[in-house]
């Protein structure tokens, strides 16, 4: 299903812990598209595919509302060594910029409630050195940054994989590389082994500047329950441009 309902900054502000909902409203004056509709969506579990352009905040949008439930469960001494949120990007290049831009906002965050720093943000692919991936085993991170081949090797280790098992959100990032690919091919069964470990289904967020067409690529990042299509919210702002008025 398609959405366009927009949300106002009170309601998205509403569903956010308050010291987060503090921190965005001084650091954001202006909602773009994407957060307008993806944060409130996601915040309520549901499938959620972001078409929109770079530098539109589309990955502030998808983070925002799991990087608000991480510092709930933090400040209320809830929160686990587990993993809570897998970040995928086909693009190797790409994951150690995405942990800067989510450990700069809790650094801030920290810096309002020291409990928050309690939060991690690792990055595990192939290149992770084995004492990396050793430290990760005995201190997940709350939120694992990796790569469709990554993942896939990381659900056939016993004791890393136990550490999946309570999952609530997968992100996967650039999706339009993968879609029509075999690496994409790998990914959609890697995403079913993780509902299957979990047993349950992990709400999907799908993330792209450029993809077409959207139905089908909402079918690809939310597959079928016994035949039958998943849910998903499109979000597309893609050709969403503001408007300067004059008067």
């Amino acid at each position: 299903m398609a959405s366009d309902r927009e949300h106002g900054r009170q309601k998205i502000l509403s569903v956010l812990d308050p010291l987060v909902a503090k921190w965005f409203s001084k650091k954001f004056r202006v909602l773009t598209p994407p957060q307008k509709q993806a944060i409130v969506n996601i915040h309520e579990g549901y499938n959620t595919l972001i078409a929109s352009p770079t530098g539109s905040g589309k990955t502030l949008s998808a983070f925002l509302s799991i990087i608000s439930e991480l510092v709930r469960a933090a400040r209320n001494d809830k929160l686990e060594d587990q993993v809570y949120c897998v970040y995928i990007s086909p693009l190797r290049s790409l994951n150690n910029d995405i942990a800067k831009n989510l450990r700069e906002p809790l650094a801030e965050l920290a810096d309002m409630d020291e409990c928050i720093s309690q939060i991690r943000v690792g990055v595990r692919t192939g290149d992770t050195p084995q004492n990396e991936r050793a430290k990760m085993l005995r201190k997940p991170p709350h939120i694992l940054i990796t790569t469709p081949e990554s993942i896939a090797i990381i659900l056939c280790a016993p004791k890393f994989r136990e550490k999946l098992r309570n999952a609530r959100w997968i992100i996967v990032d650039e999706i339009h590389e993968l879609c029509s690919s075999k690496r994409g091919v790998h990914l959609s069964l890697s995403l079913e082994r993780l509902d299957e470990l979990c047993q349950r289904s992990i709400a999907r967020i799908g993330l792209s500047a450029t993809i077409h067409p959207l139905e089908e690529v909402a079918k690809f990042l939310v597959g079928y329950n016994n035949g039958k299509e998943k849910d998903c919210v499109i979000v597309d702002t893609r050709f969403v441009k503001p408007l300067k008025l004059e008067t």
